[in-house]
């Protein structure tokens, strides 16, 4: 049972194997992906991004902001600014008023409040000479006592409201110092780096291109390893089938050993038998007539109850009569012709050398693929030979420096002004300070002074002391109030018309589309012309394709359109990788599994009429005893009786008579049995194996043609399918150098978008570093 259980199991094993080819299984990835990693070395230019820094004084800056909202409330005077460009004298001056009536309301402000601030000192001064203004001692009343504690409320309220004034003042006025320095030189370095980036262009280029030495170390490493690796995949992928049928053949050549062997014992045992009977035949015959004779004997006492025993001593067992194996015999001889061992041998042998001969039968393309990867190094070097940018990016470049070189003067008179106009706010603030501190030492010894005065309308030194500090704060007001009103209002003029006529419409671009506008720059302010940008564009859209990521070849004005997509497509570069291996074919399965001569070896095993052997006569005649009596049972019963005679001749005799039957039991008898044994294991091995004979040699041939068939097609089709997932994951490499270059140079080396960066960084220096803080300055 457990031998039809194995072969069971290895017949469903072929089976599935046969039914399940190979070839058609898909690529399963030994380990991850590999992702190809690239050291971008031109990173260190770029356009620094800048950016507004957040302040505490930022809900002041938003309150201002407002402010400016209401004060100038008109768009874009795209018309004077167009008549200031392009021809000066013909700007009316009513234009500019009503564009900037908020401001000229402001200054009108301003200028009042200057003319009268001094006048309203004179004339203090003169009532104070004529002591119509205060000094005077006074009747003290209760009502004097109120009138001092609403003044010094309203005072120290003042004072306070100044104090936070002239702090928030020096806080603005030190952040402007702060910003206005790194931000002027942000100016220059933002021009400066825009053009390196212009000018590294083509060294970026060749840099990326350099760096298809990535993927090629990469592909030619793995097609060191290719030729073995499929190999071993049609190796393991095939063992199964390969293997069953082997076990299976060689099953069937220990069958055809097997069966002959045990054939020859039934054929020599069963003559031996059927001598050994005609031998035994008289002997016994003789020997019962005398044991008959001696138990009928009236002497012999007791003998009649053994005399029905010794008459049935006759032969049993005929195997004279069991059918002839020599017709078998005869249709096997000289079986087996070949050598079975062998011939498996070498089959599993060849099976096992698949992966050498892979590796020898792939060695010549994986050499052609090395070289073909060399070709495809210098069509990627096309990439950078065919980059069109470094002659067009010449006029931009030009124009970059250009504008660092002009640009440098204004910075420096800008740098120049702020520099004074901290040095005037500082001084400013101090004398407001100096204004606080007397208020300050005013109000606290006229308190004390009132104090310490038994009649608080007498005369104190100490409170006196104190009205003249007042005094003296009066003075310094009116002194110079004036002066920082002015500064105010200059500050506020340049930063509150940067805000609301530049940097609101920088903002909203506005300003964008006023550029873009034909006629409202003069001649020499093209900017499309001087960045050599396309004729068909503009610098809004210029802007927002570089903020978008857009390449410089996408916004220049070209000679001719270039298509950097077309350039990166993959087949470009793969598709004579891929013709060559996709060509390659190699026979890797020719494995012969049985000779002609072993297959006709099993063909006449199969043939040779071992199944028509009538096996049941065999085993039915086995059955029967070699002899119907049983000699030891005899023997015993004589040496029984024996004991029991009077006479001892008789008793001599039954002796001699039990000696003889042991003598044939142990010479003759017990060697038949033997035989009969022996001849039994051949009769059930034969009897098992002859139903099934047919069956199986016919199956094994048919599995072993079958695998031999299959073989070669399966290994080929695992060939080509380990080729094609070799072939997709190099493809893969490709693609990602490919998209890499692709999104380097749109986004790294040859980017638009440092222009748009540069743009906005000046919107930065301009509006956040320099303007906003200017607009709110004291």
């Amino acid at each position: 049972m457990r031998a039809a259980g194995l072969l069971l199991a290895r017949a469903l094993l072929v089976a599935w194997a046969l039914l399940h080819p190979a070839g058609t299984q898909q690529c399963h990835p030994t380990g991850p992906a590999t992702v190809l990693r690239f050291t971008d070395r031109h990173a260190e230019i770029r356009v620094p991004a800048l950016h507004r820094v957040p302040s505490p004084l930022d809900p002041l800056y938003g309150l201002v902001r407002r402010c400016l909202d209401l004060i100038q409330q008109n768009p874009l005077p795209t018309e004077l600014l167009r008549a200031a460009l392009n021809d000066p004298g013909s700007v009316r001056t009513s234009q500019v008023v009503q564009y900037e009536l908020g401001y000229v309301v402001c200054a009108a402000v301003a200028l009042l409040f200057t003319v009268a601030m001094p006048v309203a000192g004179m004339c203090f001064c003169y009532c104070r000479s004529r002591r119509r203004c205060g000094g005077r001692l006074r009747a003290h009343r209760r009502s004097l006592g109120c009138r001092r504690h609403c003044l010094l409320a309203c005072l120290s309220f003042t004072s306070l409201v100044i104090l936070i004034s002239v702090t928030c003042a020096f806080v603005t006025s030190q952040r402007v110092k702060g910003q206005m320095e790194p931000g002027l030189g942000a100016v220059p370095t933002t021009l400066r780096t825009l053009r390196q980036h212009l000018a590294n262009v083509p060294q970026g280029v060749q840099m990326v291109v350099d760096k298809f030495e990535v993927p090629r170390k990469q592909i030619i490493s793995d097609l060191g390893g290719l030729s073995r690796s499929v190999g071993l995949s049609i190796h393991t992928q095939l063992k199964a089938m390969t293997y069953a049928a082997l076990s299976d053949l060689q099953d069937r050549a220990a069958d055809l050993q097997t069966s002959l062997h045990h054939l020859q014992i039934l054929d020599g045992t069963s003559r031996a038998l059927a001598a050994a009977r005609a031998e035994l035949e008289p002997a016994l015959r003789e020997r019962r007539g005398r044991v008959v004779a001696l138990l009928d004997d009236p002497r012999c006492t007791s003998c009649a109850s053994a005399l029905g025993r010794a008459q049935s001593l006759e032969l049993g067992a005929d195997y004279g009569k069991v059918p002839s194996v020599e017709k078998v015999l005869k249709a096997m001889a000289g079986l087996p012709r070949s050598d079975f061992e062998e011939m498996i041998r070498q089959g599993n042998g060849t099976f096992n050398s698949i992966p050498e001969l892979a590796v020898e039968r792939m060695a010549q393309v994986i050499q052609d693929l090395r070289e073909e990867l060399s070709h495809t190094a210098q069509k990627v070097q096309s990439i950078a030979d065919s980059f069109p940018l470094p002659d067009y990016t010449r006029p931009a470049s030009k124009a970059l420096v250009t504008a660092e070189e002009q640009s440098r003067p204004y910075l420096r008179e800008v740098e120049r002004f702020e520099h004074y106009r901290w040095i005037a706010g500082t001084v400013l603030c101090s004398i407001i300070l100096l204004i606080l501190a007397c208020n300050v030492m005013g109000m606290a010894l006229g308190a004390y002074g009132l104090s310490k005065r038994e009649d608080p309308s007498d005369y104190e030194c100490r409170g006196e002391a104190g009205a003249k500090f007042l005094l003296v704060g009066v003075g310094l007001a009116f002194l110079f109030s004036w002066l920082l009103i002015l500064l105010v209002f200059a500050t506020f003029l340049v930063g509150g018309n940067i805000q609301t006529l530049v940097c609101r419409n920088w903002v909203n671009q506005e300003i964008y589309k006023f550029i873009d506008t034909p006629g409202n720059l003069p001649p020499s302010m093209n900017l499309t012309h001087q960045l050599n940008l396309r004729r068909d564009s503009n610098l809004s859209a210029t802007y927002r394709d570089c903020k978008s990521g857009a390449g410089l070849w996408e916004v220049l004005q070209l000679d001719r359109s270039y298509d950097l997509d077309e350039h990166l497509k993959t087949p470009k570069y793969t598709a004579d990788f891929q013709k060559r291996l996709g060509d390659f074919t190699a026979h890797l399965g020719d494995v012969r599994l049985l000779r002609s001569e072993g297959r006709q070896d099993l063909e006449t095993f199969a043939r040779s009429g071992l199944d028509e052997v009538d096996y049941g006569r065999f085993q039915e005649e086995m059955k029967n005893p070699l002899v119907q009596t049983s000699l030891p049972g005899l023997a015993r019963n004589l040496e029984g009786l024996q004991k029991m005679q009077r006479n001892s001749t008789v008793a001599g005799r039954l002796g001699a008579e039990a000696r003889a039957l042991w003598q044939m039991q142990n010479s003759t008898v017990q060697s038949q049995e033997a035989l009969v044994a022996k001849l039994g294991e051949s009769v059930q091995f034969l009897s098992r194996l002859a139903p099934h004979l047919k069956e199986r040699v016919k199956r094994t041939l048919a599995t072993t043609a079958s695998v031999e068939a299959r073989l070669p097609v399966q290994a080929q089709q695992i060939l080509r399918q380990e080729i094609g997932c070799f072939t997709r994951k190099e493809l893969r490499y490709f693609t990602q150098y490919l998209n890499w270059v692709g999104q380097t140079l749109r986004e790294d080396v040859a980017s638009c978008q440092p222009l748009a960066t540069a743009l906005d960084n000046g919107r930065v220096i301009l509006c956040d570093r320099i303007a906003e803080p200017w607009k709110k300055d004291p």
